[in-house]
């Protein structure tokens, strides 16, 4: 407790570094989402795609990175970008393509749009598969995130390394890590609960 406050940048570090890299992952899945539904030829690239990233060790792709992007907190956040993005595109497209044909018959038997079908219709229905990519994807990130202080990036897993010879400090960052990991998880299903009442009446 006496040396808590080194613990608490490399927290916010990682927090910013988990927090950042997962948004901008599921703004790229959403749109390579849209797309594979709509050009179902492209799914399987596209899915292939994100798995091959997913593939490269971890401390391999924040390496490789070094000559283009440099030390720091870009390249930290390219990698970990690169890596959630498998678990939420994959999401995106199964619950896109499990929305039922005769529930999008009746939308467009009322006059809507392609376009409106997927955001008023698919998308809304596709929501529990969605947010369970996007928990899977956070708590990966998170973990992976202790790697980032290989290129100089920082987050816990600098106090980790650096104090790998006190025990002490290792539990301190490491459950810091998994306190994260369970907080961003109980915030994206609490968020789930709030925008799919249907699935709660569902269930009841």
């Amino acid at each position: 407790m006496q040396n808590w406050d080194r613990y608490v940048e490399p927290f916010f570090q990682h927090v910013l570094l988990t927090v950042v890299s997962v948004t901008i992952g599921f703004v790229i899945a959403a749109a390579m989402a849209v797309v594979a539904h709509r050009r179902r030829r492209l799914n399987g690239p596209l899915v292939g795609f994100t798995e091959a990233l997913f593939t490269i060790p971890s401390a391999s792709a924040f390496l490789l990175l070094l000559p283009f992007t440099g030390f720091g907190t870009v390249s930290a956040v390219i990698a970990l970008t690169a890596y959630s993005l498998n678990a939420m595109l994959r999401s995106m497209v199964t619950g896109l393509a499990g929305v039922p044909e005769d529930i999008k018959d009746a939308a467009r038997g009322m006059g809507l749009t392609e376009r409106q079908l997927l955001w008023r219709v698919e998308m809304p229905l596709a929501l529990p598969e969605i947010f369970a990519g996007l928990r899977i994807a956070s708590v990966t990130t998170v973990g992976l995130a202790t790697l980032a202080f290989l290129i100089g990036a920082g987050g816990l897993g600098e106090s980790i390394e650096s104090q790998i010879s006190f025990k002490s400090n290792v539990v301190v960052a490491g459950g810091l890590c998994v306190l994260l990991a369970i907080a961003l998880d109980l915030l994206i299903r609490s968020v789930q609960r709030a925008t799919t009442p249907w699935v709660r009446a569902r269930l009841t």
